[in-house]
């Protein structure tokens, strides 16, 4: 600054305000800068643009500091959006009483619904400090203006936001009193049901819309506060009414399918609101309805923990130093996943196998062009040769248990469509090393689960595998189908998993994938009349997450559900997955 070169010293400033921005050395070098420009520095960070966050609060500050606050605050809730958890506005000038008195309350509520949209609902308690600038700037505000509706409410939303919640009833109820109004109400609603008063929320919310029956988004949060209340029957009563204003009105629609999915479990209903997406790239905003709704369930959410003795003992061993590895013995041969796994997690583990039933396990159930084992006496050897190095690197990058949803799923695998064929079956075989990344770390608890996520992944990368090949004579379908009627395993799992996600996002491939699906589950079914089936409990799992099925397969996948529990991990392992899988 000294020599002169402000343009150098103002980037120097915008740096130390993203690192620091409530520093005072900071905004007193800010002040000298300024006063060297000799026209307030604003010129100095020009929005030119994708412009540095430490440049946009640099001019927030001298836009205020050259009479244009409403601007400045504009900025800094822009800084805030990109960074909600950091404190671009705590400085004198923001929370001084004056600033509310400077700003018309029209501007000011703006300003404080900017800062709504900018942040979650609700705020996590970390980062609820960074916004209690805009809260201060909403009380002096607040006084200066008592009978403000809009102002009012606004100052309701961010306060209920920042859990503040008796203060957002306070505020929002002086609002609808001063001014009347639908938001006014929804305002109120809101907070309402923040507080747990689920009665006055609804009577609020039912206000709003004798204001404005037009008004559809009102009644999709109707719906939702009944049915979190368990009151489904007037919740879908709410949501029809909705639709009959408007059949595509994506709030009704997405609401309505969880609903009623959440009334009876039909995957049907998430289906059909896959489809909707799809079909309506252009809806008003975002909308969770279908991740909540897959969140955490069998296949629709993540993979199902493998079972199995052998499974038990390697995760003892994995997790229990203490425990020796010692002997596993088994009715019948494992599969061979779960035998490779052990073998290559557990080398010491002693696996006894007391013979081999009929049906003959390490055999496929249908005749296939190519397998991925080789069984040597009691020693399972891949069949296949080991991925590329770039394939083992992309997969380890992808490979998680958990995912919103199948189509979500099938979008993330894109980044496998340029591998090799042989890569793909490679991976199944030679799963890689656990990644050494936060989510390897945990992964490495349960060896069984990490390999199920490179299967997973390796089959849903087969899915976009020579896409321009008509489904029906495709390659990944041979090669898919190949999988499913191998020999029982892990990827048997994989496998199918990648066909029901194919019908989840092509309605023309459904019928097939449903046929595959019922004839896959009625063999198990079959099989496990006269021994057991590891996988069947997974497999009775992704039916019912499959489009299309047919009622009887449905009863029949249902009544397998029912005769064991899902696969949970070991108690010590629970609070793990609840990481890994909450997404």
């Amino acid at each position: 600054m000294d020599d002169g070169d402000l343009a150098h010293a103002a980037g120097h400033v915008a740096a130390a305000l993203a690192q620091a921005p409530t520093l005072p050395e900071v905004h007193e070098t800010l002040a000298r800068l300024a006063a060297a420009d000799g026209a307030g520095g604003v010129d100095l960070f020009p929005l030119q643009g994708q412009a540095y966050v430490g440049a946009v609060v640099a001019r927030a500050h001298l836009l205020a500091a050259t009479g244009r606050p409403a601007e400045g605050l504009d900025l800094l809730v822009a800084a805030t959006g990109h960074a909600p958890g950091t404190d671009w506005a705590g400085v004198p000038w923001v929370t001084t009483p004056e600033l509310a008195e400077r700003l018309e309350p029209d501007r000011t509520a703006r300003i404080l619904m900017q800062v709504c949209a900018a942040v979650s609902d609700p705020v996590p308690r970390a980062g609820r400090a960074a916004l209690a600038p805009y809260l201060a700037l909403a009380r002096n505000a607040v006084t200066i203006h008592p009978e403000h509706g809009l102002l009012l409410g606004a100052a309701s939303a961010l306060a209920r936001r920042v859990g503040e919640i008796d203060l957002a009833i306070r505020w929002a109820a002086r609002g609808v009193r001063a001014e009347p109004s639908k938001i006014g109400e929804v305002w109120l609603g809101y907070a309402y049901r923040s507080a747990g008063r689920t009665r006055e929320a609804l009577a609020a919310l039912g206000r709003a819309v004798e204001h404005d029956p037009d008004d559809l988004t009102v009644y999709a949060d109707l719906a939702g506060t009944l049915a979190d209340n368990g009151r489904l029957d007037e919740a879908l009563d709410w949501i029809d009414r909705a639709l009959a204003r408007d059949p595509s009105f994506d709030c009704a629609v997405h609401t309505a399918h969880r609903l009623r999915h959440q009334r009876d479990g039909d995957v049907a209903h998430l289906v059909a609101l896959a489809d909707f997406v799809r079909d309506h790239p252009d809806d008003t905003h975002e909308h969770g309805d279908l991740a909540e709704s897959c969140r955490s369930r069998p296949w629709l959410g993540q993979v199902t923990p493998a079972i199995g003795a052998v499974v038990d003992a390697l995760r003892q061993a994995v997790t229990d130093e203490q425990v020796g590895l010692g002997a596993v013995r088994l009715d019948s041969p494992a599969p061979p996943s779960a035998t490779r796994t052990a073998a290559t997690f557990a080398p010491g583990l002693h696996v006894e196998v007391a013979g081999v039933p009929d049906p003959d396990p390490r055999e496929p159930r249908r005749a296939v062009t190519s397998q991925l084992w080789r069984h040597d006496g009691t020693t399972v050897v891949p069949a296949v040769p080991p991925p590329s190095p770039e394939a083992t690197a992309r997969l380890r990058q992808l490979a998680h248990p958990a995912w919103p949803h199948p189509p979500a799923a099938y979008d993330a695998a894109v980044g496998l469509a340029t591998l090799e064929l042989a890569d793909l079956l490679g991976l199944l075989a030679h799963p890689p090393e656990v990644p050494p990344t936060a989510l390897g770390r945990v992964l490495g608890h349960d060896p069984s689960l990490w390999v199920r996520c490179v299967q997973v992944w390796a089959c849903l990368g087969l899915l976009h595998h020579r896409t321009d090949e008509p489904w029906a004579g495709s390659t990944r379908r041979r090669v898919l189908l190949d999988l499913v009627w191998g020999v029982e395993d892990w990827v048997t799992e994989a496998a199918l998993f990648a066909l029901v996600t194919a019908a989840w996002v092509d309605p023309a491939v459904r019928p097939d994938v449903a046929r595959v699906v019922t004839e896959r589950l009625a063999d198990v079914a079959t099989v496990a009349r006269t021994r057991a089936v590891p996988i069947a409990l997974s497999l009775a799992h992704l039916a019912l997450a499959s489009p299309a099925l047919d009622p009887e397969t449905a009863a029949l996948a249902a009544s397998l559900t029912a005769t064991r529990p899902t696969p949970r991990p070991r108690s010590g392992l629970r609070r793990l997955w609840r990481r890994l899988t909450r997404r």
